[in-house]
Formats: C-alpha cells, sequence, structure tokens
C-alpha cells in the first residue's frame, strides 16, 4: 500500500528548489521535504563569501520565505533525516523511527566534506565550511590579529581565505598540489589566483603536506611534511566532498561515485529520482557522465526531476557552469574543459579582466573561464551549447566582438 506522496530526503538547494517546481509544475498531493539542519532551504555559496563578512543574515540566504511552504502545503520536516528506504514497500524511515509511506522518493542528500586522517583533526577550531553552522563558527574565529591555516586551495579555501583577509585575519593556504585549483581550472587561471591573493597578504604553500595539526585540546598550528608549523588559531579543512550516497546504496540503488541517475535524474530505481551534489549524471554535450557540485547543476536536476514526475516534457541540457567571488574577482566557468589541447586569452590579465577559452583540435569551444568578463562568459555559453568551432587568432582578437563570435 503507497500514498500519493512525494518524500524529498535532502532540504539544501536541490531538494528545496524540486518541492518548489513539484508545485509550479501542477502536483496537487503530498510533499514532504526533509531536512538535517534546523532551517529550511538556504544558499549555500555566500557562506564563504558574504555570510562570513556579516553581510547577509539569514533572511537573504533563504531560498523562500518560510510562510511559502505553508502557502505550498510542503510540509516541511527539519532537523530530521531519512535513515532507510525501503524500495518494496515504498517506504522510508526517519531519525525518529518513524516512517511514511511515498509514491516516489527523491534523494537530495548532496555531499560532505571529506575528512582526511590527520593526527589533531578532531581539536577545537578545526573546521570545515559545509553549513550555516560550520560557516558561524569560522566567523566566530576571524578578525583582526587573528590567525587562519586553511588546508586545500580549492575554491572553499580561496573564498574564505579572502573572507578572511577582509575580516583583517592573517591567512596561510597549504596547498599539496604544485598550484591552486589544480582539479578545477587550468594552470593560467591558477597562477592568476596565487598571485592575486598574495598580493592581498595571504601566504600561499605549495606542495606542502600536511602531517598533523598541532595543539593540545584546540589547534595552535598545522605541522607540515618538511617538520615547519605554521602557527593558526583556527585551521580550516577544505580538501574536497563526498557524495551522501550510502542511503541510495544500502537500498540496492546503483552508485558509482554518486547515484547513478538518467537525464530525468531517475535512478536505478523508477520511482526513486536523485538531484544535486549526490549525483553522478550524464553530460550529453560532452559524451560522458560525472559529479557536478554546483547551484545551477541542482536547479538543473531539480527541473528533471520535476518534469518527469509531473508527466512534463524535460527540460533543455544546459551548459555545466560554475562561479566564485574573492575580493572584487568575479570568476565564472562555463563548460568542461574535456579533450581541449590549446587555450586562447582574450582580454588582459594584467588587469585583472579576461577569459580563457578552451579548444579542441578542430576549434570546438570546450570550456571559458572568465575573471570580470561577463560578456565573454555568457558569449561563451552560447558558443559551447552551439558546439561552434572559432580559430585562436579571432578568439583573441579585440576589434571582434563577443556578439559575433557568438552569432
Amino acid at each position: 500500500m503507497t500514498s500519493d506522496r512525494i518524500i524529498i530526503a535532502g532540504a539544501g538547494h536541490a531538494g528545496g528548489s524540486a518541492a518548489a517546481m513539484l508545485r509550479q509544475l501542477g502536483w496537487k498531493t503530498g510533499i514532504t521535504l526533509v531536512g538535517e539542519e534546523p532551517l529550511p532551504p538556504y544558499q549555500r555559496p555566500p557562506l564563504s563569501k558574504a555570510w562570513l563578512k556579516g553581510e547577509a543574515d539569514a533572511d537573504s540566504l533563504a531560498l523562500r520565505p518560510l510562510g511559502f511552504y505553508n502557502d505550498a502545503d510542503i510540509e516541511l520536516k527539519l532537523g530530521m533525516s531519512v535513515t532507510k528506504i525501503d524500495p518494496a514497500a515504498h517506504q522510508v524511515t526517519f531519525s525518529d523511527d518513524d516512517s511514511m509511506h511515498y509514491a516516489q522518493l527523491i534523494l537530495a542528500t548532496g555531499s560532505r566534506a571529506r575528512r582526511i586522517p590527520l593526527p589533531g583533526i578532531d581539536q577545537a577550531n578545526v573546521l570545515e565550511l559545509r553549513t550555516a553552522a560550520d560557516a558561524d563558527k569560522l566567523k566566530a574565529v576571524l578578525g583582526p590579529g587573528k590567525r587562519l591555516a586553511v588546508v586545500g586551495g580549492g575554491y572553499i579555501g580561496l573564498e574564505a581565505a579572502a573572507s578572511a583577509r577582509a575580516l583583517g585575519a592573517e591567512v596561510t593556504i597549504v596547498e599539496i598540489a604544485p598550484r591552486v585549483l589544480a582539479r578545477v581550472a587550468c594552470e593560467i587561471l591558477s597562477n592568476f589566483f596565487q598571485d592575486f591573493h598574495r598580493s592581498q597578504g595571504v601566504t600561499i604553500e605549495l606542495g606542502a603536506g600536511v602531517q598533523a595539526l598541532e595543539g593540545t585540546g584546540t589547534v595552535t598550528g598545522v605541522r607540515l611534511a618538511d617538520g615547519r608549523v605554521i602557527p593558526c588559531d583556527a585551521a580550516l579543512i577544505g580538501v574536497g566532498g563526498v557524495p551522501n550516497e550510502e542511503l541510495a546504496r544500502d537500498a540496492g540503488i546503483a552508485c558509482d561515485g554518486g547515484i547513478v541517475v538518467d537525464l530525468s535524474a531517475r535512478t536505478s530505481d523508477p520511482d526513486i529520482f536523485a538531484i544535486g551534489d549526490c549525483t553522478k549524471r550524464p553530460l550529453p554535450l560532452y559524451n560522458r557522465s560525472m559529479r557536478l557540485e554546483s547551484v545551477p547543476n541542482a536547479l538543473e536536476q531539480a527541473k528533471q526531476a520535476a518534469s518527469a514526475i509531473c508527466g512534463r516534457p524535460p527540460p533543455s541540457p544546459e551548459v555545466p557552469w560554475f562561479w566564485s567571488d574573492q575580493y572584487d574577482l568575479r570568476l565564472q566557468i562555463v563548460g568542461l574543459p574535456f579533450d581541449a589541447i590549446e587555450i586562447v586569452v582574450r582580454g588582459d590579465l594584467a588587469a585583472g579582466k579576461f577569459a580563457l577559452f578552451h579548444l579542441t583540435a578542430d576549434g570546438t569551444v570546450q570550456a571559458v573561464e572568465a575573471v570580470n568578463a561577463s560578456t565573454e562568459f555568457m558569449g561563451g555559453r552560447r558558443i559551447i551549447q552551439r558546439r561552434k568551432q572559432l580559430t585562436a587568432a579571432r578568439i583573441a582578437d579585440p576589434t571582434v566582438t563577443m556578439q559575433e563570435l557568438a552569432s
């Protein structure tokens, strides 16, 4: 016996958007949105930026006003999680041991910060940054004269470093790779951000492994593999995320470094969907499947799942895109540089206003990394969507407008 209720496990950006989209597309019966945090769905990207700097509050971060969920007849179960799925019975069990039947289930369980097994990792002021509560802990230890050590030179680490500097803290970034953003950006972009952060007073240690976190209950330093110690009042660990796929895997749903879904966000169980950071999804533009962690991905998959459940046509596949704000720099990346063999610079690196076009052998634009260059970002999005081929000389020529390149 099943109800006609849709249960959404996870009340982040993906889950909250899916609930709203279901109502928008005409779903009339029950929707239950279950979230581990005490807050209704909110935006996470500002946590490392505006929230840390005191430029945003809970109301400005909320995806929708709290009254929206009551008005839309969406049941919120906050401070709670789904702990078990019984696909045969179409039933979930919650962390309070209550259970509920579903007609369809949407998994929006997100990802968690990757933990590294370091001596001293469980001390006070060893922090991560995934939730509003995490951001509050970090904000409390920042300020003039405070010392923050950031382990990991990815987007979260760099954004937190920029915010910490704005608050007057001293910052050291420790990165085991030979450059920051090594997994997600090209070397030109990495070098630009390294130089810019250093110009703002950030110390960056590259090719530096971490041996231990020093302290006697509260962290006082990061010991590097070469024996040096970086003194700190707090350490932020930002070394990537791990998909929360265990709930699905325990229910017999196919997982492969993420919950495997199709272009409708449907899992190997036809009545269970998965969206957002927890999924490994097809990218038809690139003939590949992979896991993406971004708000645009969460929104696209929320549309895919809601459309499929409501019997609506699927949304058109989008070009993946990402962004990061650091200091007065706005980084926007569109596309993924699979099979690219050439990078063309358009604009002025020294002036901090440029775009990097990634081309395959036949001149197809696969990705564009734009810094303070929104026109190039938007034009690049159209070019990639259309699989357009361009020459390096034409891209680099400032007399050729982006409108001409994208037309």
